[in-house]
């Protein structure tokens, strides 16, 4: 099921994606499905009629993992870490799909890195791995966006990882993966249209169980939190008007403008 939160020009709501003969439609659903069952509202419209949103804003943070691909961390010089490297986000960071990622004043090396993200479902605190499905709603794509001159500036990333518009996600929720463990997804990059990255959740050092397990550990995660898996190799730099296109198998496609203000 594709869970989206969209708008016709009134007030958001959240619809179901299904295709209907041929033509992907929006049916519109009461209340939020973090909170509430999921019932028809009667509003059916078609897809390209509707302009979709950041499919859930995070009640508290968005937690993500450094250096989760090996190819990754060695392309720019680093080791991967004997323990799991996490760091935050805040939901001002968030946006949606075709919203534009503002270039931070203090930075000229912008850099995209596409990402499996966690829909957190109920509150998780010491989860075991084989609990970690439970509290899954879905799946989404992110762009963990990262001014990385900022980034080799300091050793907190608060500069670099936490401006407002660096977590691009959407297009909506996909719940029909593998909860958890949604191994073997194609996972690419792409900046007009020229491909960028090209890998695979296969490749995580730390799978996505292991990852909330040990996060709940630390910090209780919250209904509408996100969980933000890391990147493969072949991040590269973006440039104000350019387009980035950021695609999971079995999910969908996350594109947003690039532009400095």
């Amino acid at each position: 099921m594709r869970i989206a939160r969209f708008t016709t020009g009134e007030d958001p709501m959240y619809g179901i994606v299904q295709e209907k003969d041929g033509q992907d439609m929006v049916y519109g659903i009461t209340g939020d499905p973090l909170y509430t069952d999921i019932r028809p509202t009667g509003t059916i419209v078609p897809l390209e009629d509707v302009r979709l949103l950041a499919p859930v804003i995070p009640r508290s943070k968005v937690v993500c993992v450094g250096r989760n691909y090996a190819e990754h961390a060695a392309e720019l010089g680093n080791e991967v870490p004997e323990r799991a490297l996490f760091f935050l986000k805040p939901n001002t960071a968030v946006v949606g799909p075709g919203d534009p990622v503002v270039i931070p004043s203090y930075s000229q090396e912008l850099s995209l890195e596409a990402e499996l993200a966690v829909v957190i479902k109920r509150m998780a605190k010491d989860l075991t791995p084989d609990q970690v499905a439970d509290h899954v709603l879905g799946y989404t794509c992110a762009n963990d966006l990262t001014a990385r001159d900022a980034q080799r500036e300091e050793d907190q990333w608060f500069r670099a990882k936490a401006f407002d518009t660096s977590c691009p996600i959407g297009p909506w929720i996909e719940t029909d993966l593998d909860l958890a463990d949604p191994a073997g997804l194609a996972l690419t990059s792409a900046v007009d249209g020229e491909s960028a990255q090209q890998g695979s959740t296969a490749d995580m050092i730390r799978p996505v169980a292991e990852l909330i397990a040990e996060i709940s550990g630390v910090v209780t995660l919250l209904p509408g939190d996100l969980v933000l898996t890391g990147t493969p190799a072949g991040v590269r730099t973006v440039e104000a008007g350019a387009s980035v296109d950021i695609t999971i198998e079995g999910i969908g496609t996350l594109t947003n403008p690039i532009v400095r203000r």
